[in-house]
């Protein structure tokens, strides 16, 4: 393989977006994680990054099938609502509505559901299998998103493959370097995990809106539009900027 400026440039372009798009994968993670101990905990995180590492490996290795899954399977027309249904689509949408679900239960998990100490009580337990579970399908929901990326901006590149590869392997142990880290602060901030989950919601609906998209879906008369990833991002980050500064305010008046 020749190391030309235009594939390095690639390789660090791909590993910068993939390391963004994990955002999502670490925020997840770490809201499942939190209801292990300490020892499983870095084992969930662990296994749930190389997991989606893998996912996203072999979605590259299976790139055929990923353009059969944007063909539609069928159609509809019932005048006010019309879509072409694709197994991409159907995808997105179960994976949005899983979020959304997912979020609110821990929300009501955490907020509403407390013992008279104040501790939380799941409603349901979870086991490390059911939540490695999860954790595999909701990685297998944003890969999609990643690997689609990542074939648009290497067309035309030679060696795109051993490309895309090689930038899903170094995002992942730039996630696995600092996901144990960000994971432990999240949960040790009863505030960010709200934050957290709330940002899931978010990204469960933008799931949501990216499939009726995908499917030209329109309501009367109005195409659904997807909504621009950029917009979802910048709303993390101020989120969280907000919140750190209240943070720092509250440890300030406490000690002061």
């Amino acid at each position: 393989m020749i190391f030309t400026p235009e594939l390095i440039l690639a390789f660090l372009t791909l590993t910068f977006l993939e390391v963004i798009l994990g955002i999502d994968n670490i925020i997840f993670i770490s809201i499942i994680a939190d209801r292990f101990p300490a020892a499983s905990r870095k084992k969930l995180i662990r296994m749930g990054l190389l997991l989606a590492m893998l996912s996203r490996i072999l979605l590259l290795m299976g790139i055929n099938w990923l353009v059969h899954v944007q063909r539609a399977l069928f159609s509809f027309d019932w005048g006010w609502l019309s879509s072409e249904i694709t197994l991409q689509s159907l995808i997105l949408l179960a994976g949005g509505f899983f979020l959304i679900y997912k979020s609110t239960k821990e929300v009501y998990d955490k907020v509403e559901v407390l013992h008279s100490n104040g501790t939380v009580e799941s409603s349901k337990s979870l086991t490390y299998g059911k939540a490695l579970l999860q954790i595999v399908l909701i990685d297998l929901v944003f890969s999609f998103d990643s690997i689609l990326t990542a074939v648009g901006m290497t067309n035309g590149i030679s060696n795109a493959l051993y490309i895309m590869i090689a930038a899903i392997v170094i995002a992942i142990l730039v996630m696995l370097l600092f996901a144990a880290p960000v994971s432990q602060f999240i949960n040790t901030h009863p505030s960010l995990q709200i934050l957290g989950l709330s940002f899931l919601l978010l990204i469960g609906f933008m799931l949501i809106t990216e499939a009726a998209h995908l499917s030209h879906t329109t309501v009367f008369g109005g195409s659904i539009g997807v909504i621009p990833k950029g917009y979802l991002y910048f709303a993390i980050a101020f989120s969280l900027g907000v919140e750190l500064i209240n943070m720092r305010f509250r440890n300030k008046k406490k000690n002061s």
